[in-house]
């Protein structure tokens, strides 16, 4: 067994972490339990492309073998194994920086919104600390997201799943929005597909290649935003897969449908993950795997599949999938249609599945991220598949079994 420290939640903004030079710094502190057993020391950071220069990282006052630059140039997890003999029992300093004189080296990870926290930053190469007015800007509280996995111990049990409250006065106004056909008495399929059709047509999709102002997990406001390509300050925003399943989930919830989100990838720091949803059908007596950027759900025999079913596929997901007439409209955008053929129908996307245990994004909007799937995946609050936790992702606190993922909901909205 093994157990995670750690002390922020991943809500990262890539646009806005800590630049590291020469003389600017950075230090995070742990506190970690005695232990004899080796470490992993995980921290989501970010080289720039054409720089050599090595991030250089010190644990408890000693050195380490620093990190070399990678072909990965945006904010990714790099894991470091750490002798037992490197940690103490109580508060651990890893710092780190490079030799670099400009901030054009490399940057590392952080969140906001923390009063007083264990992660510090210093300008004149470690001599004074503050732990406020940090990332480049100069304007954060955060902590860095940095993690250390000790082989010893045992993660938490993963969270119970959370719905909004049906009494929240945005569902009754957000069901105001939604297709006719969503809201009707009938088969529940059609009334998935009348919402995956209607959400898939409602905008572009656009991802942080394009824009760099990122939409809230406001179905109303992504809607509005995805529209009229117009966010906050005017700028363009990002509302790519993360924003059809965020907004899907509220809109089936007003619909009086269970939907949760599911967050796919091949491997942690790959580009070919996907961000899709879970309808619970007690027709079938299961999660149902539907995807409203695509229009997409996978059948089999004229039953719709879930998650695991679809993974069981492999790489012969084009005989499996139904499209919707939203795909038309998605498809007709080049990056759409090259991910389609090469990444959605071959299977990669779907090799490693995660859900996000909340799914009142409306009630709780303090609690869904500000940037996910602009860097590598890096929220505590995912819970992945239990296997996962040994194949590259423990950097990550909750894994499930697969009870726990197929579990039908507790209650109906």
């Amino acid at each position: 067994m093994s157990k995670l420290y750690y002390n922020e939640a991943g809500h990262v903004l890539p646009t806005l972490c800590e630049e590291l030079t020469s003389c600017r710094r950075a230090r995070k502190v742990l506190v970690l339990p005695g232990t004899q057993a080796p470490a992993s020391l995980y921290v989501l950071a970010r080289p720039y492309a054409g720089s050599s220069v090595p991030l250089r990282i010190s644990v408890n006052g000693t050195e380490i073998e620093p990190l070399l630059p990678g072909g990965v140039h945006a904010h990714a997890w790099y894991e470091i194994s750490l002798p037992p003999s490197l940690l103490r029992p109580g508060a651990n300093t890893f710092e780190f920086w490079n030799d670099a004189s400009a901030m054009d080296a490399w940057a590392l990870a952080v969140e906001g919104g923390h009063r007083d926290p264990a992660s510090y930053v210093s300008d004149d190469g470690g001599q004074t600390w503050r732990n406020e007015k940090m990332s480049y800007l100069n304007l954060l509280n955060g902590e860095y997201v940095v993690r250390v996995r000790l082989d010893e111990g045992e993660d938490p049990a993963p969270p119970a799943f959370v719905w909004e409250d049906p009494r929240n006065p945005r569902l009754a106004h957000l069901r105001q929005r939604l297709p006719a056909l969503a809201l009707r008495p009938g088969p529940q399929m059609e009334r998935v597909r009348a919402l995956t059709y209607w959400l898939s047509t409602s905008w572009q999709h656009t991802d942080a290649a394009k824009a760099q102002q990122y939409a809230p997990w406001d179905a109303e406001t992504v809607l509005s935003w995805g529209r009229v390509r117009t966010g906050h300050d005017g700028r363009l925003p990002i509302v790519m897969c993360v924003h059809y399943g965020a907004a899907f989930v509220s809109c089936a919830q007003a619909a009086g449908l269970r939907a949760r989100t599911v967050i796919t990838a091949n491997v942690i720091n790959g580009y070919d993950g996907h961000f899709v949803t879970e309808v619970w059908f007690e027709e079938y007596g299961k999660w149902v795997l539907v995807d409203p950027n695509l229009d997409a759900i996978f059948f089999q025999a004229g039953v719709p599949l879930s998650v695991r079913e679809v993974q069981a596929a492999g790489a012969d997901l084009g005989q499996l999938v139904e499209w919707g007439p939203g795909t038309e409209f998605q498809r007709r955008y080049q990056q759409i249609e090259a991910f389609v053929q090469d990444n959605y129908l071959k299977g990669p996307w779907i090799r490693s599945r995660a859900n996000w245990a909340r799914a009142d994004f409306l009630g709780r909007p303090d609690l869904t991220p500000p940037g996910h799937g602009m860097s590598a995946y890096s929220e505590t609050s995912l819970v992945w598949d239990a296997d996962l936790r040994s194949r590259g992702f423990g950097m990550f606190p909750y894994f499930g079994s697969r009870d726990y993922f197929e579990a039908p909901p507790d209650s109906t909205v």
